[in-house]
């Protein structure tokens, strides 16, 4: 017989002297005796498994962080927030939101079928020739952020009709952007390194101040750091002592001879944004979306107070 539905009465009915025995499902919680193989088990049985695609918004339910997926790694995945915020999270059985229900984030099953991907992981676009170049641009501070970012977004940058030009010293970052005059449809955004709060960068990005521009960075002392270490045999990057050219003491410990065959290794050692921290990859997507965005859908309020946004 189909289980019946209705109030407090249903499944009442088997009387135990003056107390009603009720029916109820069993709880895999409710034993603490209970093996924690057998509980997760049953709590994952709960909530549909949802594939972690690249791209997917979820809610992680502990903590309330809401982002898209970035990256999956062992059994952890990492999010991005629309602030550019970056956290990673255990794929717990029912430890996430997906579409509106509570659900058990796995990896995808299958490769997807959209067609070759580029290195930055969006779909290739086939025979495509390169846009027109827009009027908005990405700057950069030196030619190693710009042959890195070229490397992992240089497909999708030219699709995009983007350019990415060099600032050469963030101390010419106000000048910059007073001789770009950036306005609607012709957007600025800006990398910036070692984008930390107290330093010499966090002063300069803090006196941006105009809509049209989106200043965006990682707290790395130098966009080598923004490579993993592992991809090119470390475990972790050194410290190097205060006093010390920060370059000469990596080339030590990688054992090459100078900077640029130490920066040949490291560039050469990058296939894909995986082999990137999520805190360049995100404030790179960033600013591709900033200056991309159709002047349309720029809203004709906008504020002018200062758009920069530390990681």
């Amino acid at each position: 017989m189909p289980a019946q539905k209705g109030g407090p009465s249903v499944g009442r009915g088997r009387s135990s002297g003056t107390v009603a025995a009720v029916s109820r499902t069993p709880d895999p919680w409710a034993d603490i005796l209970a093996d924690p193989r057998e509980r997760a088990r049953a709590e994952a049985n709960r909530h549909p498994e949802v594939e972690a695609v690249r791209g997917l918004g979820v809610v992680h339910r502990a903590s309330g962080f809401t982002g898209r997926v970035v990256e999956l790694r062992a059994n952890m995945v990492t999010l991005r927030s629309t602030s550019g915020q970056v956290r990673t999270f255990s794929l717990l059985p029912g430890a996430f939101v997906a579409g509106g229900q509570v659900a058990t984030l796995v990896r995808p099953r299958a490769v997807p079928t959209a067609g070759p991907r580029t290195a930055s992981g969006s779909v290739a676009v086939a025979r495509h020739r390169a846009r027109v170049a827009r009027a908005s641009r990405i700057l950069v501070e030196g030619i190693h952020d710009a042959l890195l970012v070229e490397r992992v977004w240089g497909d999708d940058l030219r699709v995009e009709g983007v350019v990415v030009e060099r600032l050469d010293g963030i101390d010419r970052l106000p000048a910059e952007i007073a001789a770009f005059g950036p306005a609607s449809g012709r957007r600025l955004g800006v990398l910036v390194d070692h984008l930390v709060p107290g330093t010499k960068e966090s002063r300069l990005v803090e006196e941006v101040a105009h809509p049209h521009v989106l200043v965006t960075g990682t707290p790395f002392v130098d966009v080598w750091q923004a490579v993993r270490p592992e991809v090119v045999g470390l475990a972790r990057w050194p410290t190097v002592p205060k006093g010390q050219d920060w370059k000469t003491g990596i080339c030590r410990a990688l054992g090459e001879a100078d900077p640029a065959t130490c920066w040949r290794r490291i560039l050469g050692s990058v296939h894909s944004y995986a082999d990137l921290e999520p805190a360049l990859v995100g404030a790179v997507e960033r600013l591709i979306d900033f200056v991309t965005e159709p002047p349309s859908a720029e809203p004709s309020n906008a504020p002018h107070g200062a758009s920069s946004t530390p990681p």
